[in-house]
């Protein structure tokens, strides 16, 4: 089947957080909006078909996952990832931030201590604050336009602070990285060394690219409990679903317990079944949208490379976030932002949201039409370049 990511969709009056919401986040209107983590692409037929259907039936009451749903997250995350849940291992819920949530307040008491990586997804920060626990971070290091964990304050951070849980997030927002199975075990054993638990956010999984593997955290510990959800996968955010894996029968009832003293206990019917169409059915969609972001990718790549050199890119192994290193222009993160909106007209997500390391730099969402993004490379040329030059090859590759 053929799959069009080049139509460009109207987004305009949808209620869309990305595009009619420049005024109520204190931006000016004229942006082009490549910023918060959503695509801008149909979601795939399988999934509208689902979605048709259910709006056809015209009764939308209470609903509740059946076996077919659980059967379709479990076959998904067995045959992509290699990591296989039964059925009552699978938590629903309504967004991973939701989920998150729900581990701080039932796997750690008021005061205890968090561990975060940073740069990182910053609702992070706010929902480990904003539940009275304590935040500790473990900054990545920056070499050469990759990042690498600092295992050694790793484990010091941990040792110094009595930290009880740790987020990891995998592939990791913002900077791209996807790590390697090494990695991983080696934040494995100071976790275990220390009695750490480890909660393992991976809704980028569907995302890697060349040359790179996913490795769920659940493969090297069955005790770490794994949050998903295809929202970013099938662009089905809105429609509030999401997935957390908890093998362990001890912390799984820890957790359904935080959930039941929350009030959540209704599912979305349209949930239910985007995200089984979606399992069942997406796969080949999701190929597809892959080779065109890869493509996406390195047509952002070269565009700097010969156009913007003063733009350094971090290295791209998964999901569909570019980081975008401006340290060069000796901005501050306000004349930065500043910069962005009045020159480039471009709306990004500023650098510092996500923590240490994060002032000098800012995310471009590429998952959008090629039009869209070449548009969105143009103005920040327009802001940002120090000479003309020719424009890059539409398709190279990494």
């Amino acid at each position: 089947m053929s799959h069009n990511f080049d139509n460009v969709i109207n987004h305009q009056n949808t209620n869309s957080l990305k595009h009619d919401c420049a005024q109520l986040r204190g931006k000016p209107e004229g942006l082009l909006p490549m910023w918060v983590a959503d695509m801008d692409f149909a979601a795939p037929p399988e999934v509208l078909s689902v979605m048709e259907q259910t709006a056809r039936h015209g009764v939308f009451g209470y609903a509740e996952p059946m076996e077919g749903y659980y059967a379709a997250v479990s076959n998904w995350f067995g045959s992509r990832v290699h990591y296989h849940a039964e059925a009552a291992d699978i938590l629903p819920g309504p967004g991973v931030v939701f989920a998150l949530v729900q581990c701080i307040r039932a796997l750690t008491e008021p005061g205890e201590t968090v561990l975060l990586q940073t740069p990182v997804y910053a609702p992070l920060f706010s929902i480990i604050k904003n539940n009275d626990r304590r935040l500790v971070t473990n900054p990545l290091i920056h070499e050469a336009g990759s990042y690498r964990i600092d295992f050694d304050d790793f484990e010091q951070k941990i040792r110094e602070n009595s930290v009880k849980l740790f987020i990891l997030v995998n592939p990791h927002n913002p900077v791209g990285r996807v790590f390697t199975r090494t990695e991983l075990e080696q934040m494995n054993e100071i976790c275990l060394r220390h009695d750490v638990l480890v909660v393992s956010d991976e809704i980028h999984c569907d995302f890697v690219w060349p040359g790179h593997e996913h490795i769920c955290f659940g493969r090297i510990n069955e005790k770490a409990i794994i949050t998903t959800a295809p929202t970013k996968t099938f662009n089905i955010a809105g429609l509030q679903i999401a997935n957390t894996l908890v093998k362990d029968p001890a912390l799984r009832t820890l957790l359904k317990n935080e959930t039941q003293k929350s009030g959540y206990e209704n599912y979305s019917r349209f949930g239910i079944a985007a995200c089984q169409a979606a399992y069942e059915a997406g796969g080949e969609w999701l190929i597809a949208l892959n080779e065109y972001l890869f493509d996406n990718i390195c047509y952002v790549r070269d565009f700097l490379a010969e156009r913007l050199p003063n733009i350094r890119l971090a290295a791209p192994e998964g999901t569909y976030l570019m980081w975008l290193d401006f340290s060069a222009y000796g901005l501050s993160s306000d004349e930065l932002n500043r910069r962005m909106v009045e020159k480039a007209r471009l709306w990004l997500t500023s650098g510092h949201v996500f923590g240490d390391g994060g002032a000098s730099f800012m995310r471009l969402n590429i998952a959008c039409p090629r039009a869209t993004l070449e548009e969105g490379l143009r103005r920040l040329e327009r802001g940002f370049a120090i000479k003309h030059l020719p424009p890059p090859p539409l398709h190279a590759k990494l």
